[in-house]
């Protein structure tokens, strides 16, 4: 398969609100200097930015992604670009969960590429998601993995406020994952949730809370340790394909599986990454 050119973002280039929605992007390069991993490259256009790299377990590098507005409308396009160099080793969260608000008809848009090079590793750790009932959304995920990368990461999804009474009975999720292993397409999802799948026992069978984690590389051990901490609850699956280690999750409350997730990345990140778990420390607050 002939490798794929990252498509353009397609954001302009101004950082105030348009009658369409706000226009955003990040850009984040993560290079190897003097012993450490630091945030070389940073830029960004409208309500897109980080806080300054935190240090909690020395070489790796932790950031946080802001949105100041604190939620997405329709018609709001926000573009996340991060790029690990080799031998850089970078952990990448938010402080809050994520909000898409209700929409009238138009979509609001997210797209996150994810480039991790040969020898270096990138977690994607972000806080839930919360999609409100009546949001329209389109969201993209594309990781591009050197020979010789590591990945961890996730994405977690909250629909309606069920502590509201707000189900969602209306609105509609696109979710598309694509990962590449040297140029190539690997694997690739496209998820789409609306009224009828979220309702349906064939979808989430009324589950507030959906979730998958990614680890590469993986191996048959690493599975079988998630299938043990899973055990025989409810909810919860992880299955292997070639070296690449799925696990979903649902749950009727998302702290819930959050928590789950949280407990897999303790449990893969020694092997995975090649490091003890280290929280961030904004998940405690």
């Amino acid at each position: 398969m002939k490798p794929e050119i990252p498509e353009a973002s397609g954001i302009a280039n101004y950082a105030t609100p348009q009658p369409q929605g706000w226009q955003a992007q990040l850009d984040l390069g993560f290079e190897h200097q003097h012993g450490k991993t630091v945030l070389a490259h940073r830029r960004h256009l409208g309500p897109l930015t980080v806080q300054r790299p935190f240090y909690p377990e020395g070489e790796v590098c932790h950031v946080y992604v802001l949105h100041p507005p604190g939620g997405v409308v329709a018609g709001d396009c926000l573009a996340i670009n991060i790029n690990v160099a080799s031998h850089s080793k970078a952990l990448v969260t938010t402080p809050a969960a994520g909000k898409f608000y209700r929409s009238e008809g138009k979509q609001a848009r997210q797209r996150v590429v994810l480039s991790v090079a040969a020898a270096a590793s990138l977690e994607w750790l972000p806080q839930e998601t919360i999609v409100y009932e009546g949001a329209q959304v389109a969201s993209e995920v594309r990781l591009d993995l050197a020979v010789g990368a590591r990945f961890l990461g996730w994405e977690v999804l909250a629909l309606g406020r069920p502590a509201a009474q707000e189900g969602f009975t209306s609105g509609e999720i696109g979710m598309n994952w694509r990962i590449f292993r040297a140029g190539e397409l690997f694997y690739r999802e496209r998820l789409l949730i609306d009224a009828g799948a979220f309702a349906a026992n064939w979808g989430l069978n009324g589950h507030s809370a959906c979730g998958t984690l990614f680890a590469y590389p993986a191996n048959a051990a690493q599975l079988a340790a998630v299938q043990e901490l899973i055990g025989d609850s409810a909810g919860r699956g992880v299955t292997l394909l070639d070296d690449l280690l799925i696990c979903r999750a649902l749950d009727v409350r998302a702290d819930r599986l959050r928590d789950f997730f949280q407990d897999v990345w303790r449990l893969l990140r020694p092997e995975v990454i090649g490091r003890e778990a280290c929280a961030p420390r904004i998940w405690a607050t």
